[in-house]
């Protein structure tokens, strides 16, 4: 099985993380930082909002049950992409919406998603996300990984 990566931040990892996780063909899910200056940084780094990461999931999928496209959408779906450094009451750098691209073709199909809402005028306000190469993903520490879940619940409370 040939596998693939994706990378996204849309704002506290632990939703995001459980919503993509739940996708037939999401393969693997790890939260973690990207995008920032400091080697190896700690949540509490990330949260003073001076190490320039964002809180992202990294997954591995199986291209042949969902494709890059269909990641895409569900990322949209999943938060405000007009929002600058912020996702509901959550305040930031870290929580920035940001797609981190592995390859040309996701780099294309990420720039042609976000075109296309522009285009359509999905959102009310102007697309902030960042499309950005993947630089080095940071795995947060174990108990930030599948949070949710190990407390039983399906979705953050605001």
């Amino acid at each position: 099985m040939k596998t693939e990566k994706a990378t996204f931040g849309a704002g506290c990892f632990w939703g995001v993380e459980e919503t993509f996780r739940k996708l037939e063909g999401v393969i693997a899910t790890a939260v973690g930082y990207a995008g920032g200056t400091k080697y190896n940084p700690s949540y509490e780094d990330v949260c003073t909002d001076e190490t320039g990461h964002a809180e992202v999931v990294e997954m591995e999928f199986d291209p042949s049950q969902i494709g890059y496209n269909q990641l895409l959408d569900v990322f949209w779906s999943n938060h405000n992409p007009t929002t600058l450094n912020r996702q509901g009451p959550d305040v930031g750098k870290q929580y920035r919406s940001v797609i981190f691209y592995h390859s040309p073709e996701q780099k294309t199909a990420a720039e042609s998603s976000k075109n296309e809402l522009e285009k359509i005028r999905r959102f009310n306000r102007p697309i902030v996300t960042q499309i950005e190469s993947a630089p080095k993903f940071w795995r947060a520490e174990e108990y930030h990984q599948r949070y949710l879940e190990k407390r039983g619940q399906t979705h953050c409370a605001i």
